[in-house]
């Protein structure tokens, strides 16, 4: 409680203080505003922008989930090498992020990167720019993403997978179901749980995010990959305008909290416990 208290609750509580003054970080002084900094914000093209790529980025998130579900069944089965396998695609998520966005900046250089390389030799003359291009870049940090997050959550479905009794499968199969059957009416409902979980937390990860788009882009090309996170980041220590920030943190706080109930509430529609 103490370590929530200090690290939490009182930076919290000091923030929701900061949203109503002009404090600078640097002079340490600040006078009150009122609702001026909200007044501002809404004002400001660079929130919308900042929405607009939070939420293509929360795109990945679902499309994650769903190739870590497809690669959880396949190592949940008899395949050659299971383990070293299941070790290759949990490793990403424990490598420093920092490193693996240097490393996804040469895949995606536009002239010289083994991604355009391949893609020009299946006869696409004009590859996309990816990180360079202001068109491309949100995507290409979604790919980023997808492939860092994947091994998380295939390990979760894979615990998921091993928890359901061969029995209910083997009823299935007795019963005339196809694999496909047994996927959709068997194993889904059964992971309901674990993918409300997976939603749950990598919707709050993901809109959490700053280190790896501050590594590979610094939210550039131009605004194109600033998300509300690399917003509140920018305006507090690059700006020194905590009052302003602390807006930005609090709108990006009632964001994860709509996400949430949104999620808390539809589960009850399409989770089986």
């Amino acid at each position: 409680m103490l370590g929530v208290a200090v690290f939490f609750l009182i930076p919290a509580l000091f923030s929701l203080y900061l949203v109503f003054t002009n404090w600078n970080f640097l002079k340490k002084t600040g006078s009150f505003v009122g609702l001026d900094n909200f007044r501002r914000l809404f004002a400001d093209e660079l929130l919308y922008t900042s929405l607009k790529n939070t939420l293509i980025f929360l795109a990945s998130v679902p499309v994650s989930i769903f190739l870590a579900f497809l690669a959880a069944l396949v190592l949940n089965w008899a395949v050659f090498f299971k383990k070293t396998l299941r070790a290759m695609f949990f490793l990403p998520y424990i490598t420093s992020g920092v490193a693996v966005a240097f490393v996804w900046m040469l895949l995606f250089h536009p002239k010289l990167g083994p991604i355009n390389e391949i893609l020009k030799s299946l006869g696409i003359v004009n590859p996309p720019g990816w990180l360079a291009d202001m068109n491309t870049s949100m995507y290409a940090i979604d790919i980023i993403w997808i492939w860092f997050m994947l091994g998380y959550n295939m390990i979760i479905y894979l615990a998921a997978l091993q928890e359901i009794s061969p029995d209910l499968m083997e009823a299935a199969r007795i019963d005339g179901a196809r694999t496909t059957g047994i996927v959709r009416h068997v194993i889904l409902p059964l992971v309901s749980p674990t993918t409300f979980l997976l939603l749950v937390t990598g919707f709050i990860m993901t809109i959490k995010t700053f280190g790896m788009i501050q590594a590979v882009t610094q939210g550039g090309p131009g605004n194109s990959t600033t998300i509300l996170s690399l917003f509140v980041y920018r305006t507090a220590f690059r700006y020194y305008e905590m009052g302003y920030a602390s807006a930005i943190s609090w709108i990006l706080f009632a964001i994860i909290l709509l996400i949430t109930f949104v999620q808390w509430f539809g589960q009850k529609r399409w989770v089986h416990y």
